[in-house]
């Protein structure tokens, strides 16, 4: 199901993954410029990939979400002004993020497209979209802050939870059909208010989810602690906070949505308050059944066996646990464990990751480990600290596999 395209011939540090869902085609595309150039330069490089993905499509396709990592806060209005010109008024909800590129390039962008004959793409401003097909509505809304007044990591987090509910909401839908969230945090470690930024972005996520009943299939209700999207909270640079997310209105009766928890790993949301006065919401995967297929969204991912933060100070060994986890969380004998046999994913089905390292000197030890794991699997390694201060790598990514419906 997923193919990676080397035969695209695409320039060096750009991967991209072909994934055939049957109604419709989408393109993972995961570029990183390799020239020299000034940052004017490497967008350029960046958007002529683009064009050369989608120009090799046999169907017309359309990007729906980016997200650009960037080196430098000042680039992103070089950015935006390329993005419009190239894709005029049809720009994806787009994220800056402050991360940048482990190898020194002044940006590098993961971009995602759609096509297929019954495709609909509706456009609500510029941070949220809505994409259409066979009974099925994708709801993406990116680059959502604060407002200026709201100081601290809880106002702020709370201030911008309730901007990506307008934006569902404009679009739509509610935050009852989030699947997916993202949250980029500034200073993730930093103190603040008796506590760590990323605790106190925790508490608010608590506040805010206390009276959502996220839609989840009845394989979950017995789920210990109740049922939360998958999740990525991850370090920038600043202190800042930007937040994505994703959800899915469908009536279909063949659509089962199951949020998974890998067996060596204690649930995110139970964790003891010694690791955050308030857990994390999230799930640890939450996979969509439609049809035949199953997508699996992978949180994000790091050296923690049960709650404890295993090989320290060892950037191989923690990403090789790193994966370890992932392998286990999407396997097979995992999906049968909680109810769904027929399903499961491996390394190779990932359609892309995204490798987040605290330090980056790791990179090289860190990618080793990670090409020889996933195979051709496009990646992007991206500078960012990890929400606890030993943890030195954190991946994450999403799988396509088939439904074998007994």
């Amino acid at each position: 199901m997923v193919i990676s395209e080397p035969a695209l011939n695409l320039a060096d540090g750009a991967g991209c993954s072909c994934v055939d869902l049957g109604d419709s085609v989408r393109l993972a595309l995961m570029i990183t410029p390799r020239s020299s150039g000034n940052l004017r330069e490497q967008v350029r490089e960046v958007l002529s990939v683009i064009r050369t993905a989608l120009d090799k499509q046999p169907q017309p396709m359309t990007v729906t979400v980016q997200t650009v990592f960037l080196k430098d806060a000042c680039g992103r209005a070089e950015c935006e002004r390329a993005f419009a010109e190239f894709y005029g008024s049809k720009v994806p909800a787009t994220n800056f993020v402050l991360q940048a590129p482990c190898c020194g390039a002044a940006l590098a962008v993961e971009a995602w497209a759609i096509g297929g004959k019954a495709v609909r793409v509706e456009f609500f401003g510029p941070q949220a979209l809505a994409v259409s097909y066979d009974s099925v509505r994708w709801i993406y809304c990116a680059g959502v802050a604060p407002g200026a007044a709201a100081l601290g990591i809880y106002p702020q987090t709370m201030d911008t939870l309730g901007r990506l509910q307008a934006a569902l909401a404009d679009a739509g839908s509610s935050f009852q059909r989030v699947v997916r969230t993202w949250f980029y945090i500034g200073g993730i470690t930093e103190p603040e208010a008796g506590a760590q930024r990323y605790q106190e972005l925790n508490r608010a996520r608590t506040d805010f989810y206390r009276d959502i009943q996220f839609h989840c299939s009845s394989l979950a209700s017995a789920a210990p602690g109740g049922v939360y999207p998958a999740s990525t909270g991850i370090g920038m640079s600043g202190s800042g906070l930007v937040a994505s997310c994703m959800a899915l209105e469908t009536s279909r009766k063949d659509v089962l949505m199951l949020p998974l928890e890998n067996p060596q790993q204690t649930p995110a949301y139970i964790y003891d308050p010694v690791h955050s006065p308030q857990s994390p919401k999230f799930s640890r995967a939450v996979a969509l059944v439609l049809g035949n297929y199953v997508t699996t969204w992978v949180s994000g991912t790091a050296s923690i066996v049960d709650s404890e933060s295993r090989h320290l100070g060892d950037p191989e060994k923690q990403t090789a646990q790193t994966i370890d986890n992932i392998e286990r969380l999407i396997s097979a004998d995992n999906f049968t464990a909680h109810g769904l046999k027929g399903a499961g994913a491996r390394l190779q089905d990932l359609a892309k990751i995204r490798v987040y390292v605290k330090r980056a000197e790791d990179l090289a030890k860190c990618r080793a480990v990670c090409e020889r794991r996933f195979g051709p699997v496009p990646a992007i390694y991206a500078v960012a600290d990890i929400c606890r201060p030993e943890l030195l790598i954190e991946i994450e990514g999403v799988a396509f596999s088939r439904f074998a419906r007994g």
